[in-house]
Parts: C-alpha cells; structure tokens; sequence
C-alpha cells in the first residue's frame, strides 16, 4: 500500500515536536482577571457557585492587582457590588461609590504596570437589575440610560480607569461615552465595547457575584442566541463609533460569532469567558468526570484559537502562575 508523503503525525509524536508546530500559545499579557469588590465586606466573601472566586475588600483587592502585576497578566476588570441600590444607579457615578473608590485604589497601587478596566453598566447598582434606567412602564429607556453612562464613563476616567467597558448593550452608548470622555479632557480612557454581548443562561453565577436584584430577563437589549448577522451588525456599529477594543460575550457558546467579528474587527477583539463556563468546569472536576487543569488551558487555548485576542477569565492568575512556573 502506498502512503502519502506527507503524514501529520509525524509532528505530533512527541512534547517537543508539538510545542515547535503550536499554533496558539497562552501568554499572560493576553489574559485579563475580572475581579468583584463587595462594598462594606470586612473579608473576602467565597461565591457559593464560583469555587475559588471571592467579592474582594479593598485590601484583598489591591493584593490581588499586585499579584496580577507580578504575573504579567493584560489587564484587570473592576466590578462594584454596592450596599444600596436605587432605581437610577445612582452608585454608579458617585465618586465615592464602592465601584469608583476601587478604581482609584488599585490604579494607586499597580500605576501604569496593568490596564485597569472597569465595569460601566447600571445592573449591580439599581434596585430592579436591568442595565439602564426604566420607563414609567418598565421598559428599559435607551436615550436617558445613555445619559447616566456618560456621567460613569467620566466618573471611572476621573477615578483613573484606563479603560472602560460598557456592556449594558444600549444603541450608541461607544459613541456618547466617547464624547463626554473627550469633553472632560480623558482623551487617552480607552473602551473596550460589549459589542456582542448575548442574553445568555451562563450568566448565573455572575448574578450572584454582584447581589443582583434582577427579576426578569435582558432579552430586549441582548441579543438572541439565535442570531449571528446581527452581531456584525452590533460589532460594526461600535467600530464606527470609536471602540478602542470590541467583545464577544459569552465565549464558549459563541466561538463562531469571534471568528466572525475577527475576521471584520480592525481593532483588537476580546472574549469573556463567563461565570457559567467557570463554574461547569469547576463542578464537572469537582466531581471528578473531567481533568480540571487540562479543561481550562483547552477552553481558553479554544477562544483564542477562534480569534479572540485577549480572554477574560476568572482562571487569570492561576494561567499565569502556569505560566511561569513552564506548566503550559
């Protein structure tokens, strides 16, 4: 029988032939830890459904910026879980809101050794849980949600945000956080644009991380899990509005939809491997049906495999330390 001449194994048969041919590497700068800061929290607060994860204190945030420094990892994700909420967020643009005071605490101890991103959304601020205001009907009122997002996107520049992220899927919200952010002299602030961002099932765990006090869904400003065109759509629209850097959310449902947006995204696309994919591996592991640590470095080999230049991941730090110690 007569064989090809080319054979694919031939580069496969051992650790070294498959790291030379390796077409995706894990690197730390690539990767960026979205941590949660509990406002009046005395300890660190374990998350039932995320093992491992915590709502942080001051103190214990700051710790974990420095140790995010130390790892060389791209950026960190700032989420505030307020005490209070009331139906306009009003925590979200005071500057001494539990959100803003992190900001300027880790942007004090880190300086210029990590990009300190945060949340702009109203969701973990309002008493009802959606992403923007409400109308008298209970309809999420766009323009007047886009409003209050300016006045965060100013107050989180202002408290020394590098970047912010707004992800409450409002029509415009790139282009009228530009504009205030430009108005107020923060030129240099970034945005990272929730471009693509879902109405997703794997979001529950992350509803318990931030005290959420949705009841309800997001269905009317996140996009249907059915679609894919839109997102092109979504995605272009925030380009023309001066996104700094676009997201796919969530990640490991969505892979065809960051293939797409990185093949059209003339700036850099990021993923958000979310609270429900944590916490299936994490559980699936605990129970002893998959192998933990090879399940996290292929989900996340995966999203960057489909296109994703950087990855948010609650597994930040702990990729890292693998990392350095050579593990990967």
């Amino acid at each position: 029988m007569a064989f090809p001449t080319h054979r694919p194994r031939r580069l496969r048969q051992n650790p070294a032939f498959r790291r030379l041919v390796a077409e995706v590497r894990l690197h730390p700068a690539e990767l960026i830890l979205p941590v949660f800061i509990k406002e009046g929290a005395a300890e660190p607060i374990q998350i039932t459904s995320m093992p491992g994860v915590v709502q942080h204190t001051e103190d214990s945030l700051k710790a974990a910026a420095a140790e995010a420094v130390e790892l060389g990892l791209g950026g960190i994700m700032i989420f505030g879980v307020p005490e209070h909420h009331d139906a306009l967020g009003s925590g979200a643009v005071d500057p001494d809101g539990v959100l803003n005071r992190a900001i300027a605490s880790v942007k004090s101890e880190v300086g210029e050794g990590l990009v300190v991103m945060s949340d702009l959304c109203l969701d973990e601020f309002t008493d009802h849980g959606h992403c923007g205001v409400l109308t008298e009907s209970g309809a999420v009122d766009n323009d007047a949600t886009l409003e209050i997002y300016a006045q965060m996107g100013v107050a989180q520049a202002e408290a020394g945000a590098d970047m912010v992220g707004p992800s409450g899927m409002m029509d415009g919200q790139v282009a009228v956080i530009r504009q205030a952010l430009d108005e107020a002299g923060h030129q240099d602030t970034a945005i990272l644009a929730y471009a693509a961002k879902y109405s997703s099932a794997f979001y529950g765990p992350f509803r318990e991380a931030v005290d959420s006090q949705l009841s309800g869904d997001r269905k009317t400003y996140q996009m249907d899990p059915a679609n894919r065109r839109e997102a092109m759509l979504e995605v272009s629209l925030d380009l023309e509005e001066g996104a700094d850097l676009v997201m796919v959310k969530p990640a490991m449902s969505y892979l065809d939809i960051l293939r797409d947006v990185a093949e059209i995204s003339d700036v850099p696309v990021s993923a958000y491997q979310i609270s429900g994919e944590y916490a299936m591996i994490e559980a699936a592991a605990a129970n002893g049906w998959i192998d933990r640590d090879k399940a996290i470095v292929e989900s996340v080999l995966s999203i960057r495999r489909a296109g994703a230049d950087s990855v948010l991941t609650y597994w930040a730090a702990e990729l890292g330390r693998w990392i350095k110690e050579g593990r990967i």
